[in-house]
Parts: structure tokens; sequence; C-alpha cells
């Protein structure tokens, strides 16, 4: 059987398992399972990430960062946009199919082991932690950046332990399996946060930052926030970004560019450096990280999906938001960013979600909307999603269909007859409501099917081996 059929098998056979949002919380299969396979998570230093909004994106930011020093990294993240294979990545690439079937044949036995000893089975999450987990080891990375799936405290992700464990902004999302309200979300984000640990804490409501001080405090870690020890001090728009000047925890980083819209996004760059500082045992502004090799590195950072523009003429972007706060992020970012002065959205969500939130934040953005389906058999059936967009923008602002193909070919069309109208500043499309939309619409819309390519490396000091210090 050639490779291709091989890992259709393979992914087949992952998916069918319980899905990832069928989630049970807790840990005792995974530790039974890295158990089996020797504790991988244990083979070298980890930076560990959770929060609400932003993680995927600072998780590229903190691996170009340490690649840039010379160091073989391990990324872990989810969700995938086009390809299951972009969530376990070396050195800033994608593992290739026959590195990700042999990870699972080797995995699945041990897998079958913890199925058989629990009423619950693995699922498809925790296998590909277990999976991320043995081909880190196996390469050797010199460091592991983890995502977490859901939550922090019984995420699969969190039997390693990180030594910088780094808390984007938090906001209402997972309601079901976190909680009702900040504080509950909270204090689940806050498991990742470990003793000893430097725990890096982007800006977060008063409710948030009260409970992630408070584990700082129990388990006798450090910590390092944003706006008092490390920060963005200023920032300007550029051409396909921004220019910024970053705070460090022991130095200032002039003439930053950063190929990202949105000062969500300038917010997770500081979070990144301030946690590879961190990571690497910066103690005073002497030992602070090579200037130009922090400007090279981020100037060489991407996060498809995330405000990526993927056509021109009319401009296309997609962005992945899927909750009230990520989508006022994509707004503000559009406004400051972009010149429209016709905008059409094309929405579609997982039924899950806060629908009506999301589009509420959409409504003073756009002149009308498309709803409609994306892939995932928990997108909102378009009726039902045009039905609530009318009450939050006028039936006359509404379209629905079916297909995303569909509703994306409506958008353009409306975008080129406002084109033709002469309008000044130019029409575009947002295509948004879930990373499963932008993931879809990437497959229709980018190249190479979407897939999203080996990320560059800055130039990189000659590798050593690095010292207890500066790998804790």
């Amino acid at each position: 059987m050639d490779i291709e059929a091989r890992m259709r098998e393979v992914e087949q056979e992952i998916v069918a398992r319980r899905p990832e949002h069928s989630v049970d919380l807790a840990l005792d299969r995974m530790a039974e399972l890295v158990g089996l396979l020797g504790d991988p998570q244990r083979a070298c230093p980890v930076i560990h990430i959770t929060g609400t909004n932003g993680k995927t994106s600072t998780a590229r930011m903190t691996d170009a960062l340490l690649r840039s020093r010379g160091l073989r990294t391990g990324r872990f993240t989810s969700p995938h946009l086009v390809s299951i294979t972009e969530r376990i990545c070396v050195d800033g690439a994608p593992i290739d199919p026959e590195r990700f079937v042999a990870a699972y044949e080797e995995v699945i036995p041990y897998v079958q082991l913890v199925d058989a000893r629990h009423p619950v089975e693995m699922s498809f999450f925790e296998v590909l932690t277990g999976m991320a987990f043995a081909i880190f080891a196996d390469t050797p990375v010199d460091v592991m950046v983890l995502e977490v799936g859901v939550g922090g405290q019984d995420d699969a992700t969190n039997v390693a332990d990180g030594v910088v464990a780094i808390v984007t902004p938090i906001s209402l999302d997972h309601t079901r399996l976190l909680g009702g309200t900040i504080e509950e979300i909270a204090t689940q984000k806050a498991g990742i946060i470990k003793p000893e640990a430097v725990a890096v804490l982007a800006q977060q409501p008063l409710a948030a930052a009260e409970v992630l001080l408070r584990r700082v405090a129990q388990v006798g870690a450090s910590v390092a926030r944003e706006g008092v020890e490390f920060g963005v001090m200023s920032r300007e728009q550029a051409v396909g970004g921004q220019q910024l000047v970053l705070r460090g925890l022991r130095g200032t980083y002039d003439d930053i560019y950063l190929p990202l819209f949105g000062s969500h996004q300038a917010g997770n760059a500081a979070c990144a450096l301030a946690a590879v500082e961190a990571f690497a045992g910066v103690s005073d502004a002497a030992d602070a990280l090579d200037e130009g090799l922090v400007r090279e590195a981020f100037a060489m950072v991407s996060s498809p999906g995330r405000l990526e523009v993927v056509r021109r003429s009319p401009t296309i972007i997609l962005d992945a938001a899927h909750n009230p706060a990520g989508m006022a992020a994509t707004a503000a970012a559009i406004e400051e960013a972009f010149t429209f002065t016709h905008l059409t959205g094309v929405f579609a969500a997982s039924r899950d979600k806060d629908v009506r939130g999301m589009l509420s934040e959409l409504e003073p953005l756009l002149d009308e909307v498309v709803v409609t389906h994306n892939s995932s058999d928990r997108s909102m059936d378009p009726g039902q999603g045009a039905e609530i967009a009318a009450d939050i923008f006028g039936e006359d602002r509404v379209r629905s269909a079916a297909r995303l193909e569909d509703a994306i070919e409506d958008a353009v069309a409306l975008a080129d007859e406002a084109a033709e109208a002469g309008l000044p500043g130019g029409a575009g499309v947002l295509i948004t409501g879930s990373v499963i939309t932008a993931g879809d619409a990437r497959r229709l819309l980018g190249p190479a099917g979407g897939m999203p390519q080996a990320e560059p490396t800055a130039r990189q000091p000659a590798r050593h081996s690095f010292t207890a210090g500066e790998l804790s």
C-alpha cells in the first residue's frame, strides 16, 4: 500500500475515535499512555500555552524565536486548517505522512492497552498528543512548544510540566466544559502553571488575573505580566503588518516588523518574546536576546488563517475567529489595517458557539453577510444562522447559501458590484466564524491545496549544548 493510502487509513482510524469536541476532561488515560511510552513528554523542556484566543499564533512566534537561537523545536497545536499533519511540527515544518504513519503504528498498541483498562476510550486528541510526544522524543528536539486543546488543568497536554507557561487572553468559550464564568475558566487554564515555572500572562480581565496570580502564589511559580514586566511599547501600521517596539523582561527591542495585523497579534508577540527570554534564563540587560535574531524571527512569522489575505481583486481575507472576543479583535484589526468602503462577510460557525455574539461584533464592520455551512458536522444550519443574522443585521443585509463555495461566489459578486460602482477604498470579502471555515476556504482559495508551507528560519547561531540555566 502506498503511503498516501495508508495515511488516509490512519487518519480515518484516528477520526473514528471520540471526536475533538467530545471531551472527557481527565488525565488518567493520558498519564497511563505516556507511562507506557516511557514518559516522552519529559525528554526535554516544555513551553506550555493556554488561553482563549491567540494560542496558535503565540505558539508559532515562540517557535520562530527559539529556532532563531539554534534550538530544534517540536510544536503541537490544534486544530488544523487543512491537514492533520499541521498539528505536529518539527523545526517549523509539519511532519511528513511517512513519519505520521510510523508514529501512529508505534503508539497505537499502547493506546489499545489503555482503552482496554478504561470505560472511556482514548480520544482523537489524546492519541495525537501521544504521537506528538513520541515524535518529539525520538527526533529528538531541544524544546517542545505545546498548545492545550481545551482548558489546561485536565487537558491531555498537561501530563507535561512546562518550565514556562504562557496564558493568552481569557474570555468565555467552551463554557459547557470549563464553566460559565471567567473565574471558572481561568481556574482550569491556571492548571498548566507548575511549581518553579515562569508564568507569562497576557493582559487579562481582572477576574482572570486574580485567579492566575493566586495559582502562581500557591505553586511557587514566578510571574511576568504584560503591561508590567513586559509589553508593547509602541506600534504603527506597516505594509502587510505592523512595526513594533517591544519591552522584554530585561531588554527593549526596537524596529520589529511583524507581518500580522492587529493589536492582539502585537500582544501575542510580546508574550512570545517574554517567554523565550524567560526560557533562555535572561537575567539582566546584558543578556537580552540578540536583537538582530529577534527581528529576523518575527519578520518571518506567519499564522495561516488569522487575518490572512489569500486573494486580491477583490481582497479576500480568512480569519479563524470562533468566539465573540476573537471576533471583536478581528473587527478592530480590519478597521485599523484596511480601507474597505464595502466589506461582505461569509460566515459559518459551529452551532454550539455563541453565534449571536460573533455576528453582533461583525455587524458594524460588514455591509452584508452570507451565512453558510462548513465541512464540520457541528456546523450550524445556514437557515438557522441566517435567522439569527437577520435579527442583528436586518433581513435586507443577510443572505444564505447551502455550500461554502456558493457563499464565497455570492460574496465575491457583491464585492465586484461595489467595486464597479467606483467606491473609493475598494471592496473586500471576510470569511470567518470557525477554524474549520477558514481551513475549508483555504483549500478552495489558497495555493497548494491550502496547505501551510514550511516556515523559514532566521539566521541561526551554531548549535551547541545548552546549560541547565539556559533551558529553564
